[in-house]
C-alpha cells in the first residue's frame, strides 16, 4: 500500500496537476498510455481547474486486479481508460455506478453499455496486428507472416514477442480472440505451438511493436495504431493483418459505486465523452467513440477494420479469470520480470 500511495503522488505531480486546493478531489485509476494520459489530463484540468485528480496508472491487468481486490473497500472514484472487458466484469460484480453522461447520445452505440442508464462508456478502440521488421527479417531469413498460424512455424523460433495477458489488455484481447477464432481446444493448441517460438512476454501491449521497430525482435504482436506511429517515425516495419482475423478491445470509463465525490466524478465522465476529448483520443487511436471524429491514419494496414472479429466481450469478461490462470500455468515462464 505504501508503494501505491507513492505511485499515486508521483503520478499526480508528474502530470503537473496541482490545482486549487478549495476544489474537489478525485482518485482516478487508468491504463491509458502515459504519453497520452499527460495530454488528456492537462486538457481536462484546463477546463476544470477546480478539480484535483490523483492519478493511479498501471497496465490493464494490474489495474483490474487492484480494483477487484478493493471491491469491498474502494479507493478509486473513477476509472478513465481501462479495457471494456474489465468494465463488464466490474459491472457484473456490482462495482460501478450507473450514469448517463451529458452527450452520451452522440456516441456510437457500440461504445455505450446497453443498460439504461449505462454503467460505462467507451472512449476509443485498439485493434490487434503484427509488427514485422523488414530489415531484420531479411537479414535473418525470417519471412513476413500472413496469418497467426504462420507464427507457429519453427522459422520464427526466438523471433516473436507478445504481451502477457495478465498484465496487458492487448495481450488479453489476443488470447481471448484466439480462443474465439480457433475454438477453445484449437486456441490452446495454437498458443502451445506459438509459445515454442516466443522469445519473451512483455508487460506492455505497445512494447512488442516498439521492440520490432528498433530491431530488437523481428515480430512483435501488438496493436495496429502503435505500428502505424512507429512506421510514420521511420521504423522499417510492416503492419500485418493476419488472415484469420484480429481481436480488438475498447478503452472505457465509469464511476465507482459508492464514491463520496459523485458530482466531480460525473463532471469528469461528462468530459470524457465530449467531441473535444475524442479528438484527443484520435491522436493515440485510430478508432474513437464519437462518430466522424477519427481522421485517416497514415500507414494503417488495408482491410484492418474488416478483419476485426465479432468479439464476444461477454465471453471474454465472464471467462477472464479462468483464461488468465490457464495461460499463466502454461506460459508464464517466459514473462519479463515485474
Amino acid at each position: 500500500m505504501k508503494m501505491l500511495a507513492k505511485l499515486t503522488m508521483v503520478g499526480a505531480m508528474g502530470l503537473g496537476l496541482a490545482t486549487n486546493a478549495m476544489g474537489g478531489e478525485l482518485t482516478v485509476y487508468t491504463a491509458i498510455e502515459a504519453e497520452d494520459l499527460k495530454k488528456y489530463a492537462a486538457a481536462f484540468n484546463a477546463d476544470h481547474p477546480d478539480i484535483t485528480i490523483n492519478w493511479v496508472r498501471d497496465s490493464t491487468g494490474i489495474v483490474t486486479a487492484k480494483l477487484l481486490a478493493e471491491k469491498d473497500n474502494p479507493q478509486a472514484d473513477v476509472i478513465w481508460g481501462l479495457a471494456g472487458t474489465s468494465l463488464l466484469l466490474f459491472k457484473g460484480e456490482g462495482m460501478l455506478e450507473a450514469y448517463a453522461p451529458v452527450g452520451v447520445e452522440n456516441l456510437d452505440p457500440k461504445f455505450v453499455d446497453t443498460s439504461n442508464p449505462p454503467y460505462w462508456t467507451g472512449i476509443d478502440a485498439w485493434v490487434a496486428a503484427v509488427c514485422y521488421n523488414t530489415v531484420e527479417g531479411e537479414k535473418n531469413g525470417v519471412p513476413a507472416p500472413t496469418s497467426w498460424q504462420d507464427l507457429t512455424d519453427p522459422v520464427y523460433a526466438g523471433h516473436v514477442i507478445m504481451p502477457n495477458p495478465n498484465s496487458s489488455g492487448t495481450g488479453f484481447l489476443d488470447v481471448s480472440s484466439w480462443l474465439q477464432i480457433f475454438g477453445e481446444d484449437g486456441g490452446w493448441e495454437f498458443m502451445d505451438a506459438l509459445h515454442s517460438n516466443i522469445a519473451r512476454y512483455t508487460h506492455s501491449g505497445s512494447a512488442p511493436c516498439k521492440l520490432a521497430a528498433s530491431g530488437e525482435t523481428i515480430v512483435g504482436i501488438s496493436f495496429a495504431f502503435r505500428g502505424a506511429k512507429s512506421k510514420a517515425a521511420g521504423a522499417p516495419i510492416d503492419i500485418i493483418v493476419p488472415s484469420e482475423g484480429v481481436g480488438w478491445e475498447m478503452e472505457a470509463s465509469a464511476i465507482i459505486a459508492g464514491t463520496a465525490n459523485m458530482g466531480d466524478a460525473q463532471t469528469l465522465i461528462d468530459w470524457t465523452v465530449t467531441k473535444k476529448a475524442n479528438e484527443m483520443y484520435n491522436s493515440g487511436y485510430g478508432v474513437v467513440a464519437y462518430p466522424g471524429v477519427a481522421k485517416p491514419v497514415e500507414h494503417f494496414p488495408e482491410g484492418l477494420l474488416e478483419a476485426m472479429i465479432k468479439n464476444d466481450f461477454e465471453y471474454a469478461a465472464n471467462n477472464r479469470a479462468a483464461i488468465l490462470a490457464e495461460w499463466a500455468s502454461r506460459y508464464d515462464g517466459k514473462s519479463d520480470p515485474k
